[in-house]
């Protein structure tokens, strides 16, 4: 529960972005919207008229003397002082309650049209959007509705996207397992299998990691940091190496040394350029000639930044990858949370975890029903 408080507080722009969209939804139309004391007005209304219709009989000059018998009932009830308090009390709360009464407004197609450009805004995607608004109408479709209600209603949908996908990274009793990292430049994969080798040595698992970003020197050197501090190898080859030679090396080491995990990192590389996803496709069939269910996990780590254009990464990387599962980084610094939901709709591939900083403890299994409600500002 700490790191969804800690989620909620560093989603703040995509958060803010949703929450105060539905809150200005609601403004726009609420004085057109009928509030809640001018509801419940009619129905009380009909009581006045039937005591109007009384007096039709006045012209009869008989019933005049009646005032005599009315007057000695009359004060009784009202001298009784144990109702009055309670009924007083009552209806200052209640007053109370109609006075903080939230605003509305009735939700109809321009309501529901508003509030899918929202989520396209909030990088959801036009089908995903599509989808979520169409079950918050139902039940609700030219009812009055506040903000709260739609919030509620639209965390509740998006866990409900989220929910089938929201599943851990799977250990198999294979040693070692091999776990592929993958994923465009910057989008965070070394500081994330640094993250997962620390935190699967204090579950007791024994992991080798190998450096395969053998072009980038910081990349080594970061993943060694890592190393030392989770009392991890981290096995390393010469600037320029074949990366794929680097990965086979690393399996038989790990294969030696009885290791339950073997994480390989690779060089980022961007989706549109074929030389260097024909490379990753290299490195996955040299892994296979050593183990052909091998690798066991692909994962492919996507920056949040990128918003919409983490589809388009999904897309090629599961093609010459075979992805296996996504890991989501950067949630602390975009407004573009919301692409989760839209990759969770589209290809439904397991969700392991997602990032929000770059201590361990920023690295979390991720639970839908908290993203959802850390999403939309609950």
């Amino acid at each position: 529960m700490a790191f969804f408080r800690k989620l909620k507080d560093r989603l703040f722009k995509s958060s803010s972005k949703i929450e105060e969209g539905v809150d200005a939804i609601i403004d726009e139309g609420a004085d057109s919207a009928p509030t809640e004391p001018a509801e419940a007005a009619p129905a009380k209304l009909p009581a006045p008229e039937t005591r109007e219709a009384r007096p039709a009989p006045e012209p009869e000059p008989e019933p005049e003397p009646a005032p005599e018998p009315r007057a000695v009932p009359e004060p009784e009830p009202r001298a009784q002082p144990a109702p009055e308090p309670e009924l007083e009390q009552r209806r200052g709360i209640a007053g109370r309650l109609f006075g903080r009464a939230e605003k509305g407004r009735v939700l109809d197609d321009e309501m529901l049209e508003s509030l899918e450009d929202l989520l396209i805004t909030a990088d959801m995607g036009v089908e995903t959007s599509l989808k979520l608004t169409s079950n918050i109408a139902e039940g609700r479709f030219g009812r009055r509705v506040g903000a709260r209600e739609i919030k509620e209603a639209l965390a509740k949908e998006i866990s409900a996207v989220l929910e089938p996908v929201a599943k851990p990274m799977p250990i198999y009793p294979k040693r070692p397992q091999v776990v592929l990292v993958v994923g465009v430049n910057g989008s965070g994969k070394t500081t994330t299998i640094g993250k997962l080798a620390s935190q699967f040595k204090d579950a007791g698992k024994s992991v080798v990691i190998a450096a395969g970003d053998t072009f980038r020197a910081a990349a080594v050197e970061q993943l060694q940091i890592w190393g030392e501090r989770a009392s991890v190898p981290v096995l390393t080859a010469p600037q320029g190496s074949d990366p794929a030679s680097l990965a086979f090396d690393a399996m038989t080491r790990a294969e030696k040394d009885g290791a339950d995990l073997l994480l390989i990192d690779t060089a980022g590389r961007l989706q549109n350029r074929e030389d260097l996803m024909q490379e990753l496709a290299k490195i996955v069939r040299v892994i296979r000639k050593k183990d052909p269910e091998a690798p066991h996990n692909t994962l492919l780590v996507l920056d949040a930044t990128t918003g919409q254009n983490a589809l388009a990464q999904v897309e090629i990387f599961r093609k010459i990858a075979d992805v296996s599962g996504l890991v989501m980084t950067k949630l602390d610094g975009t407004a573009k949370g919301g692409v989760l939901v839209a990759l969770a709709d589209r290809f439904g591939l397991p969700i392991h975890a997602i990032g929000v900083g770059e201590s361990i403890d920023d690295l979390a299994p991720f639970d839908p029903d908290e993203f959802a409600r850390a999403l939309t500002g609950l």
